[in-house]
């Protein structure tokens, strides 16, 4: 049993994220593992399994495969006794790795990031207190319940227009998990009295310089989008049927996701992707050729053949294995796979 719990809680992992470019909501964890209706354990007060009964719901709610969510969990969780020790270590673990932060009232962070990045807030709370000064609530709100996801008011959250978010910080802690060296995934600032300010030291952030740019891409297979990804500058992507990553780049492994014609077809390293300013180039690297579809007609590339995408393009591995801007790739899965049945979506490594 504690084997297949620690499988699941690895499965948690892989869809929590600081990145602004791939969150897709945000949630205060210490609400969601006391949601004792979700799982119908009444019996325990608290279980960490219960976030990925809600990241379930979640992917339910958008049809989507691997759907990442920002989450802020308060620090008295650390000691929470109603918890394994397994799963305290865990959130730790998470905390330590720049997947979610730590706070002593995780409340007010919640609805910042979600006012900054424009995606709702997964919660059973109404926020009252903070009313006066977010005025989209209760607009945005997503309340996790045992069928699902309940959408309260109506519309979410549009970005809001930020400059901290178009710009690198570094803490003066450099072992800082989400500043202490200025990435291109780091997660927003938090805001006190408009000074940027880390949130786990409660320090004010030094500026490092522009934000460099980056485009999100999803995956697409037979029609269902399996999950997304990010392309930043000097750090390529190798995609394929078991990619290697290369140099600080991401690999993104479709293997699990093909059909037997498509394991076939498809090369263990198929394309690179890269980011040159805000022109991104696809690079064939396969044994059967990729294929560009344009707005114009089709494209197709061989070894070693580089083309420039624009905002429009698809890029084709193989009959029905895509890769797009997710408002370009379209159509969704009315089976997601389950954080909780550990199904098989897109697995994406660092270096």
């Amino acid at each position: 049993m504690r084997f297949e719990v620690s499988r699941v809680l690895d499965a948690i992992e892989a869809r929590l994220t600081l990145d602004p470019a791939l969150a897709r909501g945000v949630l205060d964890l210490a609400e969601v593992v006391r949601l004792v209706d979700l799982d119908g354990d009444h019996g325990k007060p608290a279980s960490l399994l219960r976030l990925g009964h809600v990241l379930d719901a979640y992917a339910q709610h958008l049809a989507e495969d691997g759907v990442a969510v920002f989450a802020v969990a308060n620090r008295g969780l650390l000691s929470d006794l109603d918890l394994t020790s397994n799963e305290r270590m865990a959130i730790r673990r998470w905390a330590d790795d720049g997947l979610l932060e730590v706070l002593p009232q995780p409340e007010d962070r919640v609805l910042e990031v979600a006012e900054q990045l424009g995606v709702p807030v997964l919660s059973r709370q109404l926020f009252a207190p903070y009313a006066d000064r977010y005025a989209w609530l209760p607009r945005g709100l997503l309340a996790p319940a045992a069928q699902g996801l309940a959408t309260v008011g109506e519309g979410l959250p549009g970005p809001a227009a930020t400059p901290v978010l178009t710009r690198l910080w570094r803490c003066p802690e450099p072992t800082c998990p989400g500043f202490g060296a200025p990435t291109g995934g780091q997660p927003p600032p938090r805001l006190r009295a408009a000074v940027p300010t880390c949130p786990r030291h409660d320090t004010r952030l030094v500026d490092a310089g522009p934000r460099p740019p980056a485009r999100v891409l999803a995956v697409r297979v037979d029609g269902a989008v399996r999950g997304r990804f990010v392309v930043r500058p000097e750090a390529p992507v190798v995609v394929g049927r078991s990619p290697t990553p290369e140099g600080p780049g991401a690999s993104v492994s479709l293997g699990r996701l093909l059909g037997p014609e498509a394991m076939r077809w498809v090369s263990r390293n198929h394309l690179r992707l890269d980011l040159h300013g805000d022109v991104l180039v696809v690079t064939d690297r396969s044994t059967n050729g990729t294929v560009v579809r344009t707005p114009a007609g089709s494209v197709p590339l061989t070894a070693g053949q580089a083309y420039q995408l624009t905002a429009d393009d698809v890029v084709e591995l193989y009959r029905g294995v895509e890769l797009g801007r997710p408002d370009r790739l379209r159509g969704g899965t009315a089976r997601p796979a389950s954080v909780m049945a550990e199904a098989p979506t897109v697995a994406i490594r660092l270096r």
